[in-house]
């Protein structure tokens, strides 16, 4: 089977070994603070009796999934605790692929790269709807393409690499969708927090046995290397997923969930608005070098990329490569994220060095 590879480390790995200075605009990883409490929560871990370091039950601490549960209004036996999002979304595909009822995954175009890597992974054929580079999908593309070898239909809002977020009506109609054909709605709302529009709606808003949505603290606590993540599974779904949990991972991390939990119950809300209001500076200040760079770009609603589009530099691998050796900045090739985006780059605006950033690229295409 050949696996469908993304691209991150492959640039990340560049970007290290070039022999410049390169601002790193590449993948997610927030550089702000995570909350003091999950710091608080860390340190106090260290001084715990030995049996703390032992094994947690394995989908996950009790009071963590309960917190989850209580503040997504959903039963706690449904919630489980997850190696980040990527286990989560691996466990809804899977889920949904191996009830067969169909083996064909409906994804966007653009799309997040694991999502096709997962697919072809679990023996799934991806089937691409395009979103544009707006990001904004219409349910009625949706539609035209499910049938009965429709097994999931993944999607992602706040949207890596669109900025884009989805109303409430196309959720709802993508879970109908999914209903509609015995498919599962996977909603991966990874973003949610970094929402920029006001108008997030979680996929948890519509009661349905045909969706699971999923979810990690990576980018909400800025914790990217702790791998807590979960997926919120309908009842007749979730002791499969429990297994297939437990045999791929035994369990996750004791010390990271606890901290989670602190961080949970003891950060204020002004540390997310914060965060947001950090992000909309930055869209600022990058889309106004982009405009003197004479660049096209998108403007994000939520999560925190923007794509740009550079006349006669089309986003392949090749010239990623070429700007980090040139200019000195590191993105994404847009042709990662399919055929919609293969004239674009993606920029991560997560580094203290954007603005600097921002002025190489001004200066390379000006």
């Amino acid at each position: 089977m050949e696996y469908e590879t993304p691209l991150f480390f492959h640039v990340m790995a560049y970007a290290a070994d070039a022999d410049r200075d390169v601002v790193d605009m590449v993948s997610g990883n927030p550089d702000w603070e995570p909350p003091e409490a999950l710091r608080e929560g860390l340190r106090a871990y260290a001084d715990f009796d030995a049996d703390r370091f032992q094994y947690p039950p394995s989908h996950g601490l009790r009071e963590l999934r309960e917190e989850i549960a209580a503040r997504r209004g959903v039963d706690e036996e449904r919630v489980v605790v997850t190696n980040g999002g990527g286990e989560a979304n691996y466990l809804a595909m899977a889920r949904a692929l191996e009830r067969d009822a169909g083996d064909e995954v409906v994804l966007t175009d653009p799309v997040y790269p694991y999502y096709p890597g997962k697919t072809t992974m679990l023996g799934g054929r991806p089937r691409y709807v395009s979103a544009g580079t707006d990001g904004q999908l219409d349910p009625d593309d949706v539609r035209s393409v499910a049938s009965e070898d429709t097994a999931a239909i993944v999607v992602n809002t706040p949207n890596n690499p669109t900025g884009a977020v989805y109303p409430e009506s196309t959720v709802r109609e993508l879970v109908a969708i999914a209903e509609a054909h015995d498919a599962i709605c996977v909603v991966d709302e990874v973003y949610d927090h970094y929402d920029l529009s006001g108008t997030f709606t979680s996929a948890l808003s519509v009661d349905s046995d045909r969706r699971i949505v999923t979810n990690a603290f990576s980018k909400t606590f800025a914790i990217t290397g702790f791998r807590v993540g979960y997926a919120i599974f309908p009842p007749h779904l979730v002791e499969d997923a429990k297994s297939r949990h437990m045999l791929v991972n035994v369990a996750g991390s004791r010390p990271a969930q606890y901290a989670v939990l602190q961080a949970l119950r003891n950060t204020d809300p002004a540390y997310h608005e914060a965060n947001r209001e950090l992000l909309r500076e930055r869209v600022a200040t990058f889309t106004d070098a982009l405009d003197r760079a004479g660049a096209d770009y998108t403007r994000p609603d939520g999560a925190f990329y923007v794509l740009a589009r550079f006349e006669d530099y089309p986003g392949t691998l090749e010239n990623t490569e070429r700007l980090i050796d040139e200019a000195g900045v590191a993105g994404m090739p847009g042709s990662a994220f399919g055929e919609t985006c293969e004239p674009w780059l993606r920029f991560a605006l997560v580094t203290p060095r954007l603005e600097e950033a921002a002025e190489r690229l001004a200066a390379y295409f000006a």
